[in-house]
């Protein structure tokens, strides 16, 4: 979700003008206007969704029957992962391999489709493998799951960027053209912090012009701190009350903070610059 204080450097960008190269490149369509696709760009959506829609059902084809009912289902709510940790228990422990190559392709078909819900997967894996293996488990797939969206959206994802985010989409390329220098830097901070939207930040990399390996790096390192902080509200699942609960005030300053430690490099050698 976007800051306060992030909406009025939205609209003082929108304000201006931006000259450099990536702005030109990565100009949004008109706001309001609905996002249409060229026939190439439909055909090649439709072939990465039918590739990922045939690749979980080859999983589940392969899977066990055992409770097949009660486990195939997308958790919504706080009780939906509080009945698939019931129900998954002995399921993830006798076929882990099975589980976890259904719980991976499931998370990255969700993150490249933007199919909200992955907050809850996060918690599932928490409350199943715990901290360290849950950890490693939601960093993985979240990197995987924003890679392939980053892909998906340099393909087709233009019109959809500029029709759902036009305001935030001319604030990311002014400020990816200030800090072209510190770029990693940079998408570090919006990693960690909440300043942006993760779906918002993996769908406009690829239209501003973020190098993949920066975009990989930045994501792999910087969702360790909210992923940490997710799985291991997973393993005290039943005194959690609200998913609002796992990042209140105090839990928002911290991650400012290291992200401000991502940021800091940058900023020291501008001021040097200036002396």
């Amino acid at each position: 979700m976007a800051m306060p204080f992030a909406r009025r450097d939205i609209e003082a960008a929108g304000a201006g003008s931006d000259d450099s190269p990536a702005a030109k490149k990565g100009k949004p369509e008109l706001p309001g206007a609905r996002p249409t696709l060229t026939r190439s760009e439909a055909l090649a959506f439709a072939a990465v969704l039918a590739l990922f829609t045939a690749g979980i059902f080859c999983v589940f084809l392969t899977a066990p029957r055992h409770e097949f009912g009660q486990i195939l289902r997308l958790p919504r709510s706080l009780a939906d992962v509080r009945l698939l940790k019931d129900n998954l228990a002995v399921y993830a422990r006798d076929y882990q391999a099975n589980f976890i190559l259904g719980y991976c392709s499931i998370y990255i078909f969700m993150q490249t489709f933007m199919i909200p819900g992955t907050i809850f997967m996060s918690l599932l894996a928490g409350a199943l493998f715990g901290v360290i293996k849950g950890g490693i488990l939601v960093v993985f797939t979240a990197t995987a799951g924003a890679s392939s969206c980053y892909f998906v959206s340099k393909l087709i994802g233009r019109p959809l960027v500029s029709w759902l985010w036009p305001e935030k989409l001319r604030y990311f390329q002014s400020e990816i053209a200030k800090r072209k220098e510190k770029l990693l830097n940079y998408m570090l901070f919006l990693r960690i912090t909440p300043t942006l939207p993760n779906t918002f930040i993996s769908m406009a990399s690829p239209i501003v012009d973020i190098p993949f390996h920066i975009f990989f790096a930045a994501t792999l390192v910087g969702l360790i701190p909210a992923s940490y902080i997710t799985v291991k509200a997973g393993r005290a699942l039943g005194d959690l009350k609200s998913v609002r609960e796992l990042y209140d005030f105090k839990t928002l300053v911290v991650l400012f903070l290291i992200g401000s430690v991502a940021v800091a490099p940058a900023i020291l050698k501008r001021k040097r610059t200036y002396e």
